[in-house]
């Protein structure tokens, strides 16, 4: 959802980090045993109508660690 300029003029003039993803996953001694995997698709207009930064992970295998960060730094000025 876009922000109203109230939301905005509260923003201006500033900065901050806001967050950090620290990504530590760890995939060992698994065991996958008669497992059956899939298919998966992205149809056509799947993402009309989105906005911001959509993300789609995919996954059709078994002992899988997935793991997903997103880290936006935007500057605004000369």
């Amino acid at each position: 959802m876009a922000m109203t300029s109230d939301q905005l003029d509260q923003q201006r003039g500033g900065d901050a980090l806001v967050g950090q993803n620290f990504l530590t996953g760890d995939v060992a001694n698994n065991v996958a045993s008669r497992v059956q995997t899939g298919s998966n698709t992205i149809t056509d207009g799947s993402f009309s109508g989105a906005s911001g930064l959509p993300t789609v992970i995919q996954n059709t295998g078994a002992n899988v660690l997935i793991q997903n960060a997103t880290v936006l730094n935007v500057h605004f000025g000369n």
